[in-house]
């Protein structure tokens, strides 16, 4: 049986979100063994057979809405089938529709309102961050954002993610605040902290139910997957749906 974080927040009833871990899988080195993701070179007949035990274990009601992640800020609408797979966020208003993000060091958000009628996934790399991608996701969920609850899921933590001159730069133009989420490391390069930089950025947009942000998928290796760490790996993938 594969293990399963749950977020710990107040969500409503019928909301129901998980994030995956590493273990328990099918494959094989250098994906051991959970890996859920088809495009980093893993047999494919393992990458179902995992995605099989995450549908079976979880009991979901549809098969998720895998979507192609480009480290933009396009949010799909899981309702649609037939929608452009091309998205880092997935939302929807609809019961028993799956949203999903997979990430190995990149920062999961998870969404939904207090009323249980909307959730939302989005992948938030720095890029993403910088970009827009929680923005837009709560834009398209179309709630109102006193409402909102918002969980991190595992991401790589702010000891272990060192970033250039430039991104500092990036995030301190657009809001001198995100200034207190980098530490200076060795010249020219700062200590990240993304779980610090998405609160800032879901605060600024009037999100102040945010959950989560205390795991290291760089440090916690037996645990999670890591890009940064291993190069060629797997992915985790974080889920969202809600009942009627």
């Amino acid at each position: 049986m594969a293990e399963f974080l749950m977020p710990d927040w107040p969500a409503p009833a019928n909301i129901h979100a998980y994030s995956s871990t590493r273990g328990k899988g099918f494959s094989q080195p250098p994906f051991d063994s959970f890996n859920l993701a088809s495009h980093v070179g893993d047999l494919e007949a393992n990458v179902q057979r995992n995605r099989q035990q995450l549908s079976q274990q979880l009991n979901l009601p549809a098969e998720p809405h895998w979507l192609e992640q480009v480290h933009g800020i396009g949010v799909a609408d899981a309702a649609n089938e037939f929608v452009d797979g091309v998205a880092d966020a997935a939302f929807t208003r609809e019961a028993r529709r799956v949203c999903a993000v997979m990430t190995a060091d990149c920062l999961p958000v998870l969404f939904c309102d207090r009323g249980g009628q909307a959730v939302a996934a989005a992948h938030a790399g720095w890029r993403g961050l910088l970009a827009g991608v929680l923005e837009s996701t709560l834009q398209a969920m179309a709630c109102p954002t006193k409402d909102i609850l918002a969980w991190l899921g595992p991401a790589i933590g702010p000891d272990n993610f060192e970033v250039g001159e430039e991104v500092y730069q990036a995030f301190v133009q657009h809001a001198a605040n995100s200034a207190t989420a980098f530490k200076g490391n060795r010249p020219g390069h700062y200590l990240a902290n993304i779980y610090q930089l998405a609160r800032l950025r879901l605060q600024s947009q009037g999100v102040n139910q945010i959950y989560g942000g205390d795991r290291c998928t760089f440090q916690e290796q037996d645990r999670f997957f890591s890009f940064r760490r291993d190069g060629q790996t797997g992915r985790m993938v974080s889920v969202i749906w809600r009942e009627a």
